[in-house]
């Protein structure tokens, strides 16, 4: 009897290709992509949308017509955000890879690829925090003028692109560990510590506004 096959990862294209199902089952298996990184782009995707299905149903009401332009400008910026994160979903699976494959060279160029590799696998989790915490802002200005009967799915947005930043804040210290300044490692611990305190702090003002209705 032959063995089983081993699963293989999917590359980063690949990977937003897959259906639900099959990117739920790629993140079980015995594959380092997706992992941690591509689930947080991912669920910061979903925040995005929830937010813009929130939208959707208020744009055209009467009782929000004084708020049509503002609601127009936040559309836009929510379907660029839920790009924004399919796109770091991606990078997050290349920057993995780009990493793995740094420290396997055996060549004079292995410790300034490994150097480049480290700086993306932290840079795109800290560009996730950073588009998560748009999206929170925006989701606190249309928590002010929203369809009552979407509230809770508003309140779900929030909850995910919080998400988004305590999940990316755990990547950005694990690598962190292995960046050779300490001074610098510690600043970037320290600022997606403030982060995730703003990430909540945001989440916390949509949740005050919802309760009133629910």
């Amino acid at each position: 009897m032959s063995e089983p096959s081993k699963p293989t990862a999917p590359d980063p294209e690949q990977m937003l290709n897959l259906s639900v199902k099959d990117f739920t089952a790629a993140t079980a298996a015995k594959t380092p992509i997706p992992g941690g990184g591509s689930v947080a782009g991912a669920v910061g995707g979903l925040a995005a949308a929830l937010g813009e299905m929130s939208l959707v149903f208020t744009l055209g009401k009467k009782q929000f017509a004084a708020h049509a332009a503002e609601h127009q400008a936040l559309a836009v910026r929510l379907a660029r955000a839920r790009g924004m994160f399919i796109d770091l979903t991606s990078d997050d699976a290349s920057a993995y890879t780009l990493y793995q494959e740094a420290t396997r060279c055996a060549d004079a160029t292995k410790d300034e690829k490994t150097r480049l590799a480290l700086a993306a696998a932290i840079d795109v989790p800290r560009q996730m925090t950073a588009l998560a915490i748009t999206v929170l802002d925006d989701l606190v200005a249309l928590s002010r003028a929203c369809n009552p009967w979407l509230l809770s799915d508003l309140a779900a947005a929030a909850v995910l692109a919080e998400s988004v930043v305590r999940l990316s804040d755990l990547n950005v210290r694990v690598n962190a560990k292995n960046v050779p300044d300490a001074a610098a490692a510690g600043d970037l611990r320290q600022a997606s510590a403030r982060d995730c305190r703003r990430a909540a702090e945001l989440r916390g003002e949509i949740e005050k506004v919802v309760a009133q209705h629910l």
